[in-house]
């Protein structure tokens, strides 16, 4: 992937999915927190100022929220890559890097997880 691409970020998006191995995290949904970087090209939008030029975070987020909602996962790595593959065979971004939280899944600690960096390629 070109390091030179432009960044597009999500922080902190909270939502509630099935996520987990364990009997119990099957049974209920669980918090998950996610942080996206979309690498994109915004040097058209940036001169034109026109939202038709660029990825509307807006959607993405939109976009990647009804997945979340409607998945059922055992693991985090799943989750990220599959969340990876949405966003990257549905809209016009070079590459995505995914983290994905579990807040409070381990005792003593705020939240453990997974981040990967994929690009289209990977899904063509």
């Amino acid at each position: 992937m070109n390091t030179a691409l432009d960044q597009i970020h999500v922080y902190d998006l909270l939502l509630r999915t099935i996520i987990g191995v364990k009997p119990d995290e099957r049974e209920k949904r669980q918090d998950v927190l996610i942080n996206l970087t979309l690498y994109i090209d915004a040097r058209t939008a940036g001169q034109s100022d026109k939202i038709k030029d660029t990825v509307n975070y807006k959607t993405v987020t939109r976009r990647v929220t009804q997945h979340i909602e409607k998945s059922d996962y055992f693991l985090v790595e799943a989750l990220a890559g599959n969340i990876a593959r949405v966003i990257l065979t549905e809209f016009p971004i070079e590459g995505v890097r995914v983290k994905v939280e579990k807040p409070g899944a381990v005792r003593f600690t705020r939240s453990v997880g997974v981040e990967i960096v994929r690009t289209r390629e990977d899904f063509t």
